[in-house]
Parts: C-alpha cells; sequence; structure tokens
C-alpha cells in the first residue's frame, strides 16, 4: 500500500523523492497508465491490470478518448480525467468497494465531486 502511494507521488512530480525514469520496470500484472487533461502535467500511475477490465474505468477510457486523445496515438494509455477523481477509482477498486460495481461513470463523477465539496 504505501509503495503504491510513492509510485503515485513519484510520477505526479513530488519533490523529496528521486526521480523514477519512464524505462523503469513495472511489476508483473501492472499496466503503466498517464492521467490527467493537460499532456504536459500528466500524471503517471502503475495499476493492476485487471482494472483495465472494469466497466468504470472502461468507460473512462472510452470517454477520454472521445473526448480528449482520440483512439489513436503513440505512447502510453492516456486517461482524461481529474487526478484526483482517478484516484478515487483506483481506492474504490483496490478497496474491492462493492458500490465501484453497480455504478456509472456519471455516477462516480458525481459522487466524487459531491463529496470534495463537502470534505
Amino acid at each position: 500500500m504505501m509503495s503504491s502511494i510513492v509510485k503515485k507521488l513519484l510520477f505526479c512530480g513530488a519533490k523529496g523523492f528521486p526521480s523514477i525514469s519512464d524505462d523503469s520496470r513495472i511489476q508483473a500484472g501492472h499496466v503503466r497508465v498517464c492521467v490527467g487533461r493537460d499532456i504536459d502535467l500528466m500524471c503517471k500511475f502503475e495499476m493492476d491490470a485487471n482494472y483495465l477490465n472494469h466497466p468504470l474505468f472502461q468507460s473512462l477510457l472510452e470517454l477520454s478518448a472521445e473526448q480528449e486523445f482520440g483512439y489513436s496515438y503513440d505512447g502510453a494509455l492516456r486517461i482524461a480525467c481529474d487526478v484526483d477523481l482517478f484516484h478515487y477509482l483506483l481506492h474504490l477498486l483496490e478497496t474491492s468497494n462493492p458500490s465501484a460495481h453497480y455504478m456509472e461513470l456519471s455516477d462516480l463523477i458525481s459522487k466524487f465531486y459531491t463529496s470534495a465539496i463537502y470534505n
């Protein structure tokens, strides 16, 4: 758990940590994705490759392709969404939160931004 948080901080440019190069190895069964709307400010995440099969994640990828990056581009998998929203989705998937299996993407986004307002 702690190592995944450190990796997220490293890839998002947290100061005080040594940098990880783009060619560093990732764990077997994991995939690296770039998250953010601005291509110059994207954060890199390493996540379980099984999450790519989750309906919420697939909806997020589809939305990203339709609105931001298209379906054909060079390089890493890119997801155009707020980094904190992506953290929230990863948290739901990592903790096997049952609500993640019954939610539509619009519900996830709404729930995230509603809870962000009150926190």
